[in-house]
């Protein structure tokens, strides 16, 4: 193979690598906690998009009102979902390159 080839070839993968990163970044991950009373949104790139809670992530006696111990149920529910969005987007994008590399582990892909 002459280095042309080569220097090809390496382009192509460049740009595969380049187009599923795209790919990724535009691809939504979401993760709930508590039962679907907190549900965290966050991109292949592991930026959060959004924050849901339902009504019964609030106080069922007064949806108005929240005390201090929902609060800390909430952050708790909230850490939980977001760590679960970013660990999906981080094995998905594991995934995807491990593909497109053919099982080869380059140094700072991820």
């Amino acid at each position: 193979m002459n280095i042309a080839q080569m220097m090809k070839q390496a382009q192509q993968m460049q740009k595969r690598l380049q187009d599923a990163q795209t790919e990724l970044a535009n691809t939504e991950f979401s993760a709930d906690a508590g039962n679907g009373a907190v549900t965290v949104t966050c991109d292949g790139q592991g930026t959060f998009k959004s924050i849901k809670l339902t009504k019964a992530a609030l106080n069922p006696e007064n949806p108005e009102s929240v005390d201090i111990d929902t609060v800390e149920m909430l952050e708790d529910l909230i850490s939980t979902a977001m760590n679960q969005a970013t660990s999906q987007a981080k094995t998905e994008m594991q995934t995807k390159m491990k593909s497109l590399t053919g099982g080869i582990n380059i140094p700072g892909l991820f």
